[in-house]
């Protein structure tokens, strides 16, 4: 357990993200904003599985490189323009990456000519190799201190985000670079769908009559410092990640447990290292996947837990990002508190008995500082962040 001192306040410079909604902030907020959902069968994927995906269009994947990262440097290099970071090579950065995808040697005909007793071509292993996403930020910016690639499923993003945190605090690091990517493929895709948790119509979370998630793909990038790090850098800081809590309820490898005990616990450690109540939390953007026992257990987290509060699930714009799906929430979560609304949860239609939950059926005015994000992971992993929004 790493020892640190709670009482630094930990700032967020800045973010990047690139997902289905948008290639960048600002895009994703307008579709957003206009409810619109940017699916599609991903022909590229070249899966007998048409979706709907969440992909992202126009990615160049150079020969030998991983999409997963390809993914990562378009956010990563949005984050640090807004960060405006000086020379980071005399600087202790520490980076933490999430992912679920890119810790597989996911190349079909690699396996296929071994399974045969081919010839191997061990290209698509120098590509493995060399897709450790913390170890190639770290290369690629020629910084040094520590770095870590988080594999935690669904909750990666979100976790790299809260170690990333820790660190700083512990005083192991001046500033860190943490976040998730992770890539549409057809190992995860095939997965998904051997699971029978993967729709093949819009996902509707939280609806009464959801049939599953899509997934997508697609990277979020926070810059962390501390406010002496920012100061005479910029003017006042804007987010703040305030609390992070996680813990694993061990109850089944793909289902939460129905009294969502360990949830509450994420929920609660986050909350008293924020020092906040339900009452401070301006909105949640859930985890959301459109499963049927992950949203009746979140939804009814959520609606005993924060009664009253309201909930988006940014998924229904990004679809399930997996490993990516904590960060890329974490940016529209700050984005949504800096701009004051969140936006209708589309798709959702009928309310759910079982659940009693209803998110956003519209684009919601919020005005409260502070906001949480949820994910809730394989293996009985969940997570939750609590950002605030800082000065008016």
């Amino acid at each position: 357990m790493i020892s640190t001192d709670d009482q630094i306040d930990i700032y967020i410079s800045g973010v990047g993200v690139i997902s289905a909604a948008g290639s960048d902030l600002s895009s994703a907020l307008i579709s957003m904003e206009n409810g619109q959902r940017c699916a599609s069968d991903a022909g590229w994927l070249k899966s007998p599985l048409k979706g709907p995906f969440f992909d992202v269009p126009d990615i160049n994947v150079p020969t030998g490189k991983m999409r997963t990262l390809c993914l990562l440097e378009k956010a990563l290099k949005q984050a640090l323009e807004m960060a405006a970071l000086p020379d980071m090579t005399k600087l202790r950065v520490g980076i933490a990456m999430g992912t679920t995808v890119a810790c597989q040697l996911n190349d079909l005909p690699f396996y296929s000519d071994y399974r045969e007793q081919r010839h191997n071509d061990l290209s698509s292993v120098d590509t493995f190799l060399k897709g450790n996403l913390a170890e190639a930020v770290a290369l690629m910016l020629g910084t040094h201190g520590p770095h870590v690639t988080v594999v935690n499923a669904c909750s990666s993003g979100a976790d790299a985000i809260g170690i990333a945190a820790d660190w700083l605090k512990a005083g192991y690091c001046d500033v860190a670079i943490a976040g998730g990517a992770d890539e549409l493929n057809r190992v995860s895709v095939s997965g998904f769908h051997a699971l029978g948790v993967s729709s093949d119509k819009l996902c509707a979370p939280f609806d009464r009559d959801r049939e599953g998630l899509n997934l997508g793909e697609g990277a979020g990038v926070l810059i962390l410092e501390s406010r002496k790090r920012l100061h005479g850098r910029k003017d006042k800081p804007w987010l703040r990640l305030c609390g992070y809590g996680a813990s694993n309820d061990a109850y089944h490898l793909t289902r939460p447990l129905p009294e969502g005990t360990s949830l509450k616990r994420s929920i609660q450690t986050a909350f008293d290292q924020a020092g906040v109540t339900f009452n401070d939390i301006a909105f949640v953007n859930a985890h959301g996947t459109a499963t049927r026992e992950n949203d009746k257990v979140e939804g009814q987290v959520l609606l005993e837990y924060l009664p009253g509060v309201p909930v988006v699930s940014s998924k229904a714009y990004t679809g399930h990002t997996l490993g990516a799906a904590g960060a890329i929430e974490a940016v529209y979560s700050g984005a949504a508190l800096l701009s004051g609304w969140i936006p209708a949860t589309t798709g959702y239609k009928n309310k759910d008995e079982e659940i009693l939950l209803v998110p956003t059926q519209e684009k919601t005015t919020v005005s409260k500082a502070y906001a949480l994000s949820t994910s809730i992971a394989f293996g009985g992993n969940n997570a939750a962040l609590v950002l605030k929004r800082e000065g008016d």
